[in-house]
């Protein structure tokens, strides 16, 4: 879902001047920063001082006495502790098979069943529960587990146990930031200026420029919505952009640019309602469905204010199509310059246009902006980068699922892919990343949960006739 990115520290896109924001609540943080960093280490020195003494100095390293023996004894526990919990799994395990295997009373399986999924719970997990329970508790946890991922996605930790725990993390994040504890919240002109600053820096699709811009994207035919906690009121979890239009739009140019024909919104002219943009701010928060429920919230919100509203779509960037038509060139081009993406009159025309042969400019111009400035050169490139981005979404998959993150977003929760537009990104993020191109996943709401059901337990995506024809002659001019 984008955007959902690294858990890094939050950009400044507002070079303006806002009141500071409030003290945080007291308790754990954890963020960048000299004074948190030193924070941090005074806190570390803290925990090492409790179980093992400091390094002495070094002209006192053989006058020092040594650790206290029940120090030593109690790790020296601790560690062979740990075979021992093994061996109460397995123990545990072996019995559950036993009683499997024999006529028992139910109540005796589900016991021995209880012993082994307390067994199986990791100590940590106790831990983190009481955490929780601190004012700033679980703020900390989300930010925790944003600096695990961080953490993992550099490789400064992984293997088996880190993953586990970042699964626990998420497990208990899912159940604390569930729909129930979460409330919707609307951003106009007039909501805080912290509000509208947070909203403004945490914009990942279409980066928001200035105040003009923000007061735009809050204004007449928009709205904004977040998720905020019960314990972080205001505190914007996930933030959902909707423009709302005469019809399906077909480029985020005439949302974010074009200004709103007038100041007092006209019912009968709006007829769609487009969400153009969804970030999550908090990077913790990670695979938690907090875009799905806001997604579903806002629908109904919605509804309540237009009741005649039926149409429902995202306009959506295609992250990582550039990337992955790249890199099919560049293993073509190591195949002694086989081309298998373009048919024989496209290399033709492209190269009579550039001047020079299909391969070796076709990796230059699609990795800058350059290309739309040509006419001749653009039109050449819409048929097979059309076909191509329809068969990136539709045809490659992970596991079964659509490979690009935002499709498989849309997909799980029902819409169906319906068009896939051309220029309908101009701007330099746009080109580069997607060819310029944009998708919309409609969403017909008596179909969304059999569409979902359809895509998750058989992975078929619903698609319309033209991306459907797109695949069609992809697989007829094409080859991978």
């Amino acid at each position: 879902m984008r955007g959902l990115g690294p858990g890094l520290a939050a950009r400044r896109l507002l070079p303006l001047r806002i009141p500071p924001r409030p003290q945080r609540p007291p308790g754990p943080q954890l963020s960048s920063g000299p004074t948190v960093a030193g924070a941090l280490v005074r806190a570390m020195d803290e925990l090492l001082r409790r179980s093992v003494p400091a390094t002495p100095v070094y002209e006192l390293r053989e006058k020092t006495p040594a650790p206290a023996e029940g120090q030593c004894a109690d790790f020296v526990s601790f560690y062979g502790g740990l075979t021992e919990v093994a061996e109460r799994v397995a123990e545990q395990s072996a019995g559950v098979l036993q009683l499997r295997e024999q006529p028992r009373e139910a109540a005796v399986l589900l016991q021995a069943e209880d012993r082994l999924r307390y067994a199986l719970v990791p100590r940590y997990r106790g831990l983190f529960h009481h955490i929780s329970k601190l004012d700033g508790g679980v703020r900390f946890l989300v930010q925790l587990r944003a600096d695990l991922i961080e953490a993992q996605a550099l490789k400064l930790v992984e293997g088996p146990h880190v993953r586990e725990m970042n699964g626990v993390l998420k497990g208990m994040l899912t159940e604390w930031f569930s729909s129930g504890f979460l409330n919707l919240e609307r951003v106009t002109w007039h909501s805080p200026c912290e509000v509208l600053q947070k909203i403004s820096e945490s914009e990942a699709v279409h980066p928001v420029k200035n105040w003009m811009d923000i007061k735009q994207r809050v204004g007449p035919y928009r709205r904004c919505y977040f998720f905020s906690h019960c314990s972080t009121p205001e505190e914007p979890l996930v933030v959902l952009h909707v423009a709302l239009t005469s019809d399906i739009s077909s480029n985020i140019q005439s949302i974010v640019k074009e200004c709103p024909p007038t100041e007092t919104e006209e019912k009968n002219k709006i007829a769609a309602a487009m969400f153009y943009s969804i970030s999550l701010t908090q990077q913790g928060l990670q695979g938690v469905e907090l875009g799905t429920f806001l997604i579903k919230r806002v629908v109904k919100e919605l509804q309540k204010e237009f009741p005649h509203l039926g149409t429902f779509s995202s306009l959506s960037p295609i992250p990582g199509f550039t990337k992955w038509l790249l890199g099919l060139l560049n293993s073509q081009a190591k195949d002694h310059g086989r081309n298998e993406l373009f048919t024989d009159s496209e290399c033709k025309e492209i190269s009579e246009i550039t001047g020079s042969p299909l391969n070796e400019t076709l990796k230059v111009l699609l990795s800058s902006n350059e290309w739309v400035k040509s006419e001749k050169l653009a039109k050449a490139l819409q048929a097979p980068l059309m076909r191509l981005c329809a068969w990136y979404l539709y045809g490659e998959k992970h596991r079964g699922y659509a490979l690009n993150p935002v499709a498989n977003f849309h997909l799980q929760n029902g819409a169906v892919m319906w068009r896939i537009n051309w220029m309908a990104d101009l701007s330099f993020k746009g080109i580069t990343g997607s060819c310029g191109m944009m998708v919309n996943y409609r969403y017909y709401l008596e179909e969304t949960a059999t569409n979902s059901t359809n895509y998750l337990g058989s992975k078929n995506i619903k698609a319309s006739e033209q991306v459907l024809n797109l695949v069609a002659q992809f697989q007829k001019n094409s080859k991978l």
